[in-house]
């Protein structure tokens, strides 16, 4: 690193050597050019790692601590140090290597899950919940926490029968071929919220399957579909809700119940309520072939790369 520049910590921000990155869809839509950026970017909204340095009036934090963070903001995670603002880090009981793996995994779609579930999806006991895309990195979460919430049932669905079993571990009542549910939605019980980060048919009959005071909540478009449109007053008119999610626009405008919500969910995960399955470590030199699993939809669990650890 002798012939670039180390970022330094600003006022309220601390520098992170890291250790692992987590990769996402959100990296890969960020590559896809379909979420407008300043370029040049740095990829990588996730990490883990050690602090390196802190800046003024930050003193909950010190240097040499393990810690997670959203570097959403900004991005900038696939790098050796990356800074991001204090508020949006974790701290971690240990730099045990394997919890450093877990730990990049977790900022991102477990902290999405928590907020996405609470926050947009307004939910309460007892209620049914439909999650497309059960079997993902992010389906494996939305998953597991829904059923610590105390649901009725969580429904989930996949693209491909292969996912089954491995969604079925995630918290799962029920797991479905997405195709099949499209061809019979009325098979599944009406769900009370919808989770959506596929859109595309998907979109347009999770609304369907509402019922009054039913919620869509939007927190993706994996299939890369065209925009799917829905009248206000058809909302109005039938109580029902559509909420779009980004945890993006939510950590860059309210950081303080985003940094909230993240040390919620890497408690959950310390504390073994919520599982993290990283499943593919690459180096970072391989970035591009994790951007094609994740792209494919082929990965089940969790893809991080290898930054500071061989």
């Amino acid at each position: 690193m002798d012939d670039v520049d180390i970022p330094r910590p600003a006022a309220g921000q601390v520098t992170i050597d890291v250790a692992y990155a987590g990769v996402n869809f959100a990296d890969v839509m960020y590559r896809r050019g379909t979420v407008p950026l300043a370029l040049p970017l740095t990829p990588g909204i996730e990490v883990s790692g050690r602090i390196r340095a802190v800046g003024e009036g930050v003193d909950h934090l010190a240097p040499g601590q393990p810690v997670a963070a959203l570097t959403i903001v900004d991005a900038g995670g696939y790098a050796e140090v990356v800074a991001v603002d204090a508020r949006l880090v974790a701290p971690l009981p240990s730099e045990d290597d394997d919890l450093l793996m877990t730990a990049a995994g977790t900022p991102s779609n477990t902290t999405t899950a928590v907020m996405a579930l609470t926050r947009a999806g307004r939910l309460v006991p007892g209620e049914v919940i439909l999650v497309h895309a059960a079997a993902s990195g992010l389906g494996s979460q939305i998953g597991q926490v829904a059923a610590a919430l105390k649901p009725r049932q969580v429904i989930g669905t996949v693209g491909h029968p292969d996912k089954t079993d491995a969604a079925r571990a995630f918290g799962y009542d029920t797991i479905l071929l997405r195709d099949q549910w499209l061809q019979d939605p009325a098979a599944a019980p009406r769900p009370d919220l919808v989770i959506d980060p596929v859109g595309g048919p998907a979109r347009a009959a999770g609304l369907d399957a509402l019922g009054p005071d039913g919620r869509l909540v939007v927190i993706g478009n994996a299939s890369d579909s065209a925009e799917f449109s829905v009248g206000t007053n058809d909302l109005f008119f039938t109580s029902r809700t559509v909420a779009g999610f980004s945890l993006g626009a939510i950590s860059a405008a309210h950081p303080e119940p985003a940094g909230d919500a993240l040390r919620h969910a890497v408690h959950l995960v310390v504390s073994g309520e919520v599982r993290v399955d990283v499943n593919t470590v690459l180096p970072l030199d391989q970035t591009v072939e994790a951007h094609r699993r994740v792209e494919s939809g082929a990965t089940t669990g969790k893809t991080v790369l290898a930054v500071g650890r061989s």
